[in-house]
């Protein structure tokens, strides 16, 4: 990995979570961006190869409640599977010490949606189209990755320096494991944003609920105010299963058809992604080699991954205090070794094979890219896996998956002989706390 030729000079890392912090030797603490409940988020600066990013802090003893850390885990597990959009908030990577965890996000350099409205108001209906477009085509790309956001609204839309819309803040999102019949029934969101069905606790649609808080976005983005508006939740409902709302005079006929049949009240009867993109007012302006058409979002194709791909988090070991199970791999025993490599998968795949075979290894081709490694009763098993889609990074697990107890005392050096052997081909080796640079 290329290095920054002229990096901020280090005495040492700190593991602070404050303005100045340098963190693992990759990243540089600046200005506090926003503070949650949970976290506090800064702005940062990338040592590596000086570029600008959002940190969000979070105290471990914090996440390890209960609420904090499934808020963590879903958002990070949202996130993993939808690296790949130009309008969804990218996640880089997460770093953990034994105290703070790190996500390394992308920088939104135009702030929060919610600022921009509050400043100027109403949108014309050609600035306010476009960023429902955008907001749409993510929230697509979403849904066909099986997350349902469920917390959609101007506070979590982010801007970027150039204005492009990016879809922010997956906490409260739902993934397909935790669909029961079809339904979810987690009653989450902002209430004048959430769809009536949410709050009844019987099961609904978590696409078609986010339907409904599109349609209260684009109404606020052409009025610069909310359909629904009551600090009495009771009566809040009341008027959203009326549709209780005026539009004002400016907003034309076109986007008024959209926003009324987006924001009924029965989910049967809403209006589909499918049929708000079919109408001539989402088309209007729609570029149809736009970047996200490349993407096979708008055409509904398949995602564009690889047969084998993970996602860059899926690497990452915690350290005690907090469980993510499920998102993070366990510790790595003796038996375990996995670096990332900047190498093409065949160039990987050739210098395994080279490596093992002057080790006196018999190597078996696997599914996929998976090799065994076999040498009497020792046998390894080999995964070269891609990380984030187009980012030209892998990663190589070897693993001791045979050969009895007798063999316990070789295992490690076995695949410390096989570490050696491959050499500079490995960018980072991983241990069960960071990663090391190889």
């Amino acid at each position: 990995m290329d290095r920054n030729p002229n990096p901020t000079p280090l005495k040492r890392s700190i593991s602070g979570g404050g303005s100045g912090s340098i963190i693992h030797e990759k990243y540089q603490l600046g200005q506090i961006l926003g503070r949650g409940s949970f976290a506090k988020v800064y702005r940062a600066k990338s040592l590596i190869n000086n570029s600008d990013v959002a940190i969000k802090v979070i105290e471990k003893p914090v996440a390890s409640d209960p609420t904090a850390e499934s808020l963590l885990v879903r958002e990070v597990s949202a996130m993993k599977r939808l690296n790949d959009h130009p309008n969804i908030l990218n996640i880089h990577e997460v770093l953990a010490t034994r105290s703070k965890i790190y996500l390394v996000m992308e920088l939104a350099e135009g702030g929060e949606m919610f600022s921009q409205i509050t400043k100027r108001g109403k949108m014309g209906e050609s600035l306010g189209r476009k960023y429902f477009q955008e907001l749409i085509l993510a929230l697509r790309f979403c849904h066909s990755n099986g997350v349902t956001h469920r917390d959609l609204k101007p506070q979590n839309l982010l801007l970027d320096k150039s204005g492009r819309l990016k879809v922010s803040d997956f906490g409260l999102s739902a993934l397909p494991e935790q669909v029961r019949d079809g339904l979810l029934y987690t009653a989450c969101g902002t209430p004048s944003y959430t769809a009536p069905e949410v709050v009844r606790r019987s099961g609904y649609d978590g696409a078609k609920a986010d339907m409904f808080s599109c349609g209260v976005i684009l109404f606020v983005f052409l009025s610069g105010v909310l359909p629904y508006n009551d600090a009495n939740l009771g009566e809040l409902y009341k008027r959203v299963y009326r549709r209780d709302f005026v539009f004002p005079e400016w907003v034309s006929k076109g986007a008024r058809n959209v926003i009324f049949k987006l924001l009924d009240p029965n989910p049967n009867t809403r209006m589909t992604m499918e049929g708000l993109i079919g109408t001539s007012w989402f088309k209007k302006g729609l570029k149809v080699e736009s970047e996200v058409d490349k993407l096979g979002v708008l055409l509904g194709k398949e995602d564009c991954k690889g047969d084998v791909s993970v996602n860059a988090f899926d690497i990452i070991s915690m350290s005690s205090g907090l469980d993510l199970s499920g998102l993070f791999e366990a510790e790595l025993g003796r038996k375990e070794r996995r670096f990332t490599s900047r190498a093409s998968m065949k160039d990987v795949e050739e210098r395994v094979e080279k490596v093992s075979g002057e080790l006196g290894y018999k190597v078996e081709k696997g599914k996929g890219r998976e090799m065994g490694l076999v040498k009497g009763k020792m046998v390894l098993l080999v995964r070269i896996l891609e990380l984030v889609a187009k980012m030209g990074l892998l990663m190589v697990e070897m693993k001791v998956v045979s050969g009895g107890d007798e063999l316990d005392k070789g295992d490690g050096d076995q695949l410390e002989a096989l570490k050696l052997g491959l050499g500079d081909i490995a960018v980072s080796w991983h241990t069960n706390d960071v990663a090391i640079n190889a």
